[in-house]
This record gives C-alpha cells, structure tokens and sequence, in this order.
C-alpha cells in the first residue's frame, strides 16, 4: 500500500488530472483495486484537497460521458476484429 490515506489519494488525484486517466487506469498503474482508487479520490479527497478534488471530477465526468462510446469500440473489437 503506498503511504498513508491523505498522500495516497492526492497521488492519485494527480495522476488522473495529469494523465486525463479513468479510475480503472490508475487502479492498474498503482496496483491497486479500483474501489480504493474511487474512494480515495471521491470522498477522502475532497475533504483533503478541495481544488484538486473538482479538477478530478471534472476528468471523472468526461470519462463517464465517453463510457458508452468506449464500451462499443470495444464490442466492435471484440467481435469483427477491427
């Protein structure tokens, strides 16, 4: 586990911001589970680190409106190889 509650989660705020990642890149990146990951960056962070918490979500809320778009590239990929 990488230091203590507080370091973590800014560690992985950072990340996110800086790399535009998804929670479950990060999780990969660190080893770590991804509901850590969520939690660390949806509650504990916002308590932490408030501006490092809104650039965050708004990252996370992209990700979120891309997620179908993604689901179905993958789908296509999956199934005509292309």
């Amino acid at each position: 586990m990488i230091g203590n509650i507080e370091d973590r989660s800014v560690l992985f705020g950072k990340y996110i911001v800086e790399n535009k990642a998804t929670v479950r890149a990060c999780a990969k990146k660190f080893l770590i589970s991804k509901s850590t990951v969520y939690k660390d960056v949806s509650e504990r962070l916002r308590k932490i680190n408030p501006s490092l918490y809104a650039q965050v979500k708004e990252v996370l809320d992209v990700n979120k409106q891309e997620r179908h778009i993604r689901g179905g590239i993958a789908t296509r990929i999956k199934y005509k190889g292309t």
